[in-house]
């Protein structure tokens, strides 16, 4: 963990903190007891654990003598079930336990359902040579935390920023006259390596980008059938990204041999549960 991360982190938790109210009574944080507390976080349900760094720095905000949690960080990216009942034990003042707590737990909940539900995905296509990969439906101001679980749950991220890749989708279509209008117009932008990848519906549209020399392209809502025709006509230049309501019960089945990626927008959106807790005693 650099310092630039922790202080990444640290501004963060200071505006999250904002949501408690704390600046406006910060006796109350003052008028609780210090007195050391023996912390235990609880793992209680199968999960990818994820996110400790950021869970440990909620609390260091808080204190003099941050907790040095490496030791701690063995446990990150690691798969635990819950018949282990998995404890990590640390110290903190009771007030600052109190306090930092619910931001603590929320954060490693909401990054362990997410690396959790991306190994769930990982694993069914990992004998396929197929990347899993999220997408900008993430949660705003929480997006380099999802993006963070999705690597830590081995997935890959699709672009962290609207204009890391210039994607091409039907809106610019409509507007630009078409793939070939969106093209010239994503060319006139002057980002020498910007790449592009083009949202294709239906297979008239895939041999159109072929013929543009397209490199990326996103085959939005195709079946199984129609994906094994699109790779039939596939340039070894060229990379299928599958993507469109996929989930864990159809993954199998368009888990096809020439495709290259999946993308899927519940990793973030709509994460499977986990359950943590963090219990505390003198």
């Amino acid at each position: 963990m650099t310092n630039l991360t922790k202080e990444f982190i640290s501004k963060f938790v200071h505006r999250s903190l904002q949501e408690d109210g704390f600046q406006e009574n910060f006796l109350y944080v003052q008028s609780l007891p210090t007195d050391i507390v023996q912390c235990q976080l609880k793992i209680k349900s199968d999960l990818v654990l994820a996110g400790l760094p950021y869970f440990f720095e909620c609390f260091n905000v808080f204190l003099d003598e941050p907790i040095d949690y490496k030791k701690f960080l063995v446990h990150e990216g690691k798969f635990f079930k819950e018949e282990e009942k998995k404890e990590i034990h640390f110290q903190l003042p009771f007030n600052v336990a109190l306090t930092l707590e619910r931001l603590a737990l929320n954060l490693l909940n909401r990054m362990s359902s997410i690396a959790t539900t991306t190994k769930d995905f990982v694993d069914i296509v990992k004998d396929k040579n197929i990347k899993i990969l999220d997408t900008r439906k993430t949660t705003p101001g929480l997006r380099a935390f999802e993006k963070y679980a999705v690597r830590i749950g081995g997935g890959y991220n699709h672009r962290m920023h609207q204009t890391d890749v210039w994607m091409i989708k039907d809106n610019h279509k409509s507007f630009f006259g078409g793939l070939e209008g969106a093209m010239k117009f994503f060319d006139s932008m002057g980002s020498f390596y910007n790449p592009r990848v083009v949202e294709i519906h239906d297979l008239a549209e895939l041999k159109a980008a072929i013929d543009l020399g397209i490199q990326h392209v996103m085959l939005d809502n195709f079946s199984p059938d129609k994906i094994r025709e699109a790779i039939k006509i596939k340039p070894k230049s060229m990379t299928y990204e599958v993507s469109g309501g996929l989930h864990l019960g159809i993954l199998k089945d368009y888990a096809i041999k020439g495709i290259d990626a999946m993308s899927v927008g519940m990793l973030t959106y709509a994460p499977k549960k986990v359950d943590l807790s963090l219990k505390y005693n003198k």
